[in-house]
């Protein structure tokens, strides 16, 4: 049986998570949705819609979709959802899971890779944050919930931007690409958006593909032409300047923001490749140590003596590898690896990884 593909649908209190998934039950989209919606969150599924006795907990909608409300646990619900669709009884082909608003997504990401039996019917496919324009910057600076939820994100679905100006908007995207350059972010207007930017967006697969938002990447840039233009007395013939990706934001962004978020990203890029001994240990110490602050990690690196690049991604303490495509014969052999996390020490992390180059 193919794995089913599972979203997690997470945001702040009143982002409009709710709306969303109304619309995703009743509208004619032709997919077979199971949503599982946590009853002890402060928000629920409409009650019009759920007309249900207080035995049911799986109701199916007009359009096909199913929602489940979930009064225990997690793997418990997928369980007994994937019983039901072996046994004929009900049939969906996408799971979406409703976080509470005050939740932190990190440990119900994790419950997809350290669960035998979630493992073996569902494949995590990507986390999708709803953020409220109207109040994410109050929500961002006062709850470490709402920054986890950007960090955490394959992508940002941003609500409520006909109740703010433009400018505002500008300001938000931009702390929001700081926080996560990974995430594309889109308007949803009133749960209104293509059921393509929700599912199947692939967020958790093991490619080669790491998209950052051009926007982030030249702000890192300038920071290190800056950087270049302070130091380069002290350079060697090997100085890789490339690697200091900084991301000191309250200096490079004062003119946008006054805001400075626990939560942010760096990158690291170098043209030499690295020593496979070296670098296994070293991120692996690093995952022991820094693994409950680093939200998501992803890379493509450039090892000796490979022809072929190497994919790794990690969620907290979990990382997984994989051998990918191999190198074009024009294409220039880089690593690149950008890191999401709670204050990490970016220097240790950027040093470390430049003493595992050949």
């Amino acid at each position: 049986m193919a794995l089913i593909p599972t979203t997690i649908l997470t945001g702040f209190l009143g982002a409009g998570k709710t709306t969303l998934l109304n619309r995703i039950l009743q509208e004619n989209h032709g997919f077979k949705i199971a949503v599982i919606e946590n009853e002890f969150g402060q928000e629920n599924i409409d009650n019009e819609i759920l007309v249900q006795d207080s035995n049911e907990q799986i109701i199916e909608m007009n359009n096909g979709c199913i929602c489940c409300t979930v009064r225990g646990d997690l793997i418990v619900a997928l369980s007994k959802l994937v019983q039901q669709k072996n046994e004929g009884k009900i049939d969906f082909d996408h799971v979406i899971i409703e976080t509470t608003g005050l939740a932190n997504p990190g440990p119900v990401a994790q419950t997809f890779f350290v669960d035998e039996e979630v493992g073996t019917y569902y494949m995590l496919d990507a986390v999708v944050t709803v953020v409220d324009a109207r109040h994410a910057m109050q929500q961002l600076d006062a709850h470490e919930e709402a920054q986890r939820q950007v960090g955490f994100a394959d992508k940002i679905l941003l609500s409520k931007t006909d109740l703010v100006e433009a400018a505002e908007v500008a300001t938000l995207r931009s702390r929001l690409t700081r926080m996560n350059p990974r995430a594309p972010i889109a308007a949803v207007d009133f749960g209104k958006i293509a059921i393509a930017e929700v599912l199947d967006l692939k967020g958790f697969n093991l490619n080669a593909k790491l998209d950052l938002d051009p926007d982030f990447l030249r702000a890192e840039e300038a920071e290190h032409a800056h950087d270049h233009e302070h130091d380069h007395e002290h350079c060697d013939a090997d100085c890789q300047h490339e690697h200091h990706a900084h991301e000191d934001h309250s200096h490079q962004n004062h003119h946008h923001s006054h805001h400075t978020d626990d939560i942010a990203a760096f990158v690291f890029k170098s043209t030499r490749p690295f020593n496979t001994g070296q670098l296994d240990e070293f991120l692996g110490g690093l995952v022991q140590v820094f693994g409950p602050r680093m939200l998501r990690y992803k890379g493509v690196l450039y090892m000796q003596n490979a022809d072929r690049k190497v994919i790794f991604q990690g969620v907290h303490q979990i990382m997984g590898t994989d051998v990918g495509m191999k190198w074009g014969d024009d294409e220039i052999k880089e690593s690149k690896i950008v890191f999401i996390g709670k204050n990490l020490p970016k220097e240790i992390f950027i040093q470390g990884l430049e003493h595992c180059l050949v």
